[in-house]
């Protein structure tokens, strides 16, 4: 008997011990990385790059990207020969923006070349990647978090402009190479196929994109300056999945502590 409440009392110390750790990973808002630990878990969502066919393995400076692009010169995904093809070749892997009877707005196409260097370029979103493989890819993005503001400005400079497809990710006719509107399918403005920015952001892409208010951790198309605002929003989110990881060991443990506790309690009972 004297065994039975020492076996019990030592797994009442353990399990209380691993719920006391658990609590503080659920609560805390600050977060740590054991150097020695977790440095080559946070190096795979912090440098590396999508498996697609233009991106490189590993993020790198590239002092020549073209136009809109350059803002990822210190660290980019992208090379100068990808970022020039698709500032000036009609479509991109055979898609054109274009596939209404009226052309995209300069401004509007302004915003599509913008988001194709983030695509491109990006060496932020692997903490959001996940598997997806099709002929120009092996993986994609999905719930980027978007500031809402990006997003409105983005919407404006397009909510004029015409498309017949409310998700750009499927569904076209390529029987002619390129994608063209599927039968059936009438070409709208954005504003009449979207109806709200957020709607625009979200589906354009199939879930590529979150949209998020400013206040929150969110990412830009556009920016300018030495620092990629995006490197914090990537570490962060980096950070909650490597803590997300460290939390379900420990229910694990947790759990096999309990279930061991349980067979020697019941082998003393009998």
């Amino acid at each position: 008997m004297a065994l039975l409440v020492k076996l019990s009392l030592t797994v009442f110390l353990v399990l209380s011990h691993l719920a006391s750790i658990s609590s503080h990973g659920t609560h805390s808002t600050h977060y740590t990385i054991d150097s020695n630990v977790n440095e080559t878990a946070l190096d795979k969502y912090l440098n590396r790059c999508m498996a697609g066919i233009s991106h490189k393995d590993f993020p790198g400076p590239e002092p020549n990207l073209h136009d809109q692009c350059a803002p990822w010169a210190d660290r980019a995904c992208c090379d100068p020969v990808t970022t020039f093809q698709f500032h000036t070749h009609e479509t991109w892997y055979n898609f054109d923006w274009n596939h209404c009877e009226k052309e995209l707005s300069a401004s509007c196409q302004r915003w599509m070349v913008q988001d194709l260097c983030f695509y491109e370029c990006s060496p932020n979103v692997a903490p959001w990647l996940v598997e997806h493989r099709i002929s120009i890819r092996d993986e994609r993005f999905v719930g980027v978090p978007l500031c809402k503001s990006e997003c409105d400005l983005w919407f404006s400079a397009c909510k004029n402009d015409y498309t017949c497809k409310d998700d750009w990710s499927k569904g076209w006719n390529w029987t002619t190479g390129t994608n063209k509107c599927p039968e059936g399918s009438q070409c709208s403005t954005f504003q009449d196929t979207f109806e709200t920015a957020e709607n625009f952001c979200q589906n354009l892409w199939g879930g590529s994109f979150e949209v998020v208010d400013d206040e929150e951790q969110c990412m830009f198309l556009w920016f300018s300056g030495d620092v990629n605002p995006n490197d914090e929003v990537a570490q962060r989110k980096a950070l909650e999945l490597l803590e997300t990881g460290g939390q379900s060991r420990i229910e694990s443990w947790t759990c096999l502590v309990l279930s061991i506790a349980t067979v020697f309690l019941s082998l003393f009972i009998s």
